[in-house]
């Protein structure tokens, strides 16, 4: 990435910023403001060069006028204003004379809020002229929103075609470490891939077959690498279509790729049922494992010592419910204790599992991006950052 937000000229300017601002709101409240913390790094460094800060996000899924309803940026604005400790503007318009006018009488130093991108309909397209037009309100872009880095939008590449732009600090540190892990890692480099599906992972876990010394499957994708070994698993998640492919991977892999030796078995789905840790060769007929065992924790332990770079996506088990959570934790605390390591969760659940369980801070960096980490490791080429090239 050549040029940084530290090379822009922003003194006197309209600055326009992508952020992602998707955050969860239930009744009108935000209940977990990370996304909105992690983009006051850029906002204030263009504050205290002089500029003007107008900020884009998208914010869930519009399809209905009752999604626009709930789905409004206001609540976003009020909480940033408690977060820069002054008034942040916002216009609940995505275009027209309400917006245009309070972007042109703005004075260095103000922050205005824009509504919702994604109530433009050419949004997610990248309509050519949305993209044009809202360039025209600004004079300098800057993308820091990688959670939809991996989408060709308006708001990112649109904007971008016109205007002198850059990556904010936020969309550097992403490129900087997940892009760092793909590209040039230090070494040993081992991977922890968990989450329900081999099919969300398949790209990454053949990318990483190349990249990584070590690979260790944990969650509910562990149990078609099993079936595809001819092990027993019970009424565990499988992926019947992708037993094939797991046999293909297993031997692509050549040893690289770890597998759990025992697993948390229960009979039924629930928290408040009957559990016991059995070896992944006596699992019955009628259980199923949601997490992995004390066992494979200390496997794993063993397999990350003396690592230089770990990449985590995916927690090891049903980590909502308590009783099936240990091996998520397990593994947590174990990237976490170790020293010398550039540690990395690449988003997602395992994201949310490291910031519930109060390691967040033990990580090198946590990634503000689920489906863009993914396709990031997966050595993609991702248009919200390739634009800014």
């Amino acid at each position: 990435m050549a040029k940084t937000v530290k090379d822009l000229s922003l003194n006197g300017k309209k600055v326009l910023i992508r952020v992602d601002f998707n955050v969860p709101i239930k009744d009108g409240k935000i209940t977990n403001d990370n996304r909105i913390v992690a983009a006051l790094p850029t906002i204030k460094h263009v504050l205290a060069e002089n500029g003007k800060v107008v900020l884009f996000s998208h914010l869930g899924r519009i399809k209905t006028e009752e999604d626009k309803i709930k789905n409004t940026l206001k609540p976003v604005a009020e909480r940033l204003s408690q977060l820069l400790s002054k008034e942040v503007k916002f216009i609940p318009a995505t275009r027209g004379e309400a917006l245009e006018s309070a972007i042109t009488g703005m004075k260095e130093g103000e922050v205005l809020l824009v509504e919702n991108t994604r109530f433009e309909k050419g949004e997610t397209k990248n309509d050519p002229e949305l993209g044009k037009y809202w360039a025209s309100l600004g004079e300098v872009y800057i993308n820091d929103a990688f959670g939809t880095a991996h989408r060709s939008h308006a708001s990112n590449v649109g904007i971008s075609e016109h205007l002198n732009s850059a990556p904010g600090f936020l969309l550097e540190k992403e490129i900087k470490f997940i892009g760092g892990t793909v590209s040039n890692p230090a070494r040993p480099l081992v991977a922890i891939l968990g989450g329900a599906k081999v099919s969300d992972k398949i790209g990454v876990i053949e990318n990483l077959i190349e990249k990584a010394d070590k690979i260790l499957v944990g969650g509910g994708m562990m149990f078609t690498f099993m079936k595809a070994l001819g092990k027993d698993i019970g009424k565990s998640l499988v992926e019947e279509d992708k037993v094939e492919l797991a046999k293909e991977l297993l031997k692509k892999a050549d040893g690289k790729l770890v597998l759990p030796v025992d697993t948390v078995a229960a009979k039924e789905f629930k928290n408040d049922t009957d559990f016991k840790t059995v070896s992944v060769d006596n699992i019955s007929g009628d259980e199923m494992g949601l997490d992995i065992g004390a066992e494979t924790i200390k496997l794993f332990e063993n397999e990350l010592e003396g690592a230089k770079t770990v990449v985590w996506n995916g927690p090891m088990g049903v980590f909502e419910m308590e009783n099936f959570a240990k091996g998520t934790i397990g593994v947590c605390e174990a990237i976490a204790s170790l020293e010398g390591a550039t540690t990395i969760i690449g988003g997602g659940d395992s994201a949310a599992a490291a910031m519930e369980l109060g390691y967040a801070d033990k990580f090198t960096h946590i990634s503000t991006g689920g489906g863009a980490s993914l396709e990031y490791l997966e050595g993609k080429v991702l248009p919200g950052i390739d634009c800014l090239k």
